[in-house]
């Protein structure tokens, strides 16, 4: 599911907050055996994470403002919307980031994803009803998720320190840079004017959070262990297309059972 993020007061705090909640779906981005519970306690990533000390703290930050702003509108929503209502906001979102897709899968060269991406925001604009109804994926043209941060990797770009930011949680600083590339990007928010715009983003950032609710049982031992194991995975994952070469946490797991010998 793709998501991004927009400068704007009260909007910025919520999606910033929500973002810093959101380590990506365990069950599909950890390698395939490897248990969500035992992530927390890895320290396969501790050499990502120079500047710990200074993530933690903002981290902290981050926590306060989802815990007294995102997280109680966001269950407000969840309790006042019927769930395809919710869906359908759901969709059109993802429906309008998918030109961003389309560009950032012609900077790797993808021409393939490019053309699924592009068959997507087209058939879920027209039959979808402006993407309120995802009839791209009925006809299996799977989301291509595709940013800068994964454009930049594609071409060899090495990754940098884990860095949380404030309101805007998990990054590294290849991804940092690369957002600030995505915004500027033309896109399917483009087609949104203002005033109505602002509307759409505070709705956007509501349904982003909400959509997380259901992974909080998912989080266990240390949390912001959790997510920056999560976060790097999931990069690591979407950067090589799923093909993860190099499994930290399948290395950890073959030398606790040798030491069980």
């Amino acid at each position: 599911m793709r998501r991004r993020l927009f400068p704007g007061g009260l909007v910025l705090l919520m999606a910033g907050s929500a973002l810093a909640q959101a380590p990506g779906d365990p069950d599909s981005t950890l390698p395939e055996g490897v248990d969500s519970s035992t992530v927390a306690d890895s320290s396969a990533y501790d050499d990502d994470d120079p500047w710990e000390g200074f993530n933690r703290g903002v981290f902290r930050f981050n926590e306060v403002i989802d815990r007294n702003l995102a997280k109680p509108v966001a269950r407000g929503y969840n309790a006042v919307t019927p769930t395809p209502v919710n869906t359908g906001v759901s969709n059109f979102f993802n429906n309008l980031g998918e030109l961003n897709n389309i560009s950032n899968s012609l900077f790797q060269a993808k021409g393939e994803a490019a053309l699924i991406s592009t068959g997507r925001f087209v058939f879920n604009s027209t039959f979808g009803i402006l993407g309120l109804f995802d009839v791209a994926s009925y006809m299996e043209l799977p989301e291509q998720e595709e940013d800068f941060g994964q454009t930049l990797g594609y071409w060899g770009v090495d990754t940098g320190p884990y860095l949380v930011l404030p309101f805007l949680g998990p990054s590294t600083v290849r991804d940092s840079a690369g957002m600030g590339v995505d915004y500027f990007n033309p896109d399917g928010w483009d087609l949104i004017e203002s005033p109505e715009s602002y509307y759409a983003i505070g709705l956007y950032a509501v349904d982003l959070r909400a959509s997380l609710l259901s992974y909080e049982d998912r989080i266990t031992g240390d949390r912001y262990n959790f997510i920056r194991n999560t976060y790097l995975q999931r990069r690591n994952y979407l950067v090589n297309d799923g093909v993860v070469e190099n499994d930290p946490f399948a290395e950890q797991d073959e030398d606790l059972m040798l030491d069980d010998f």
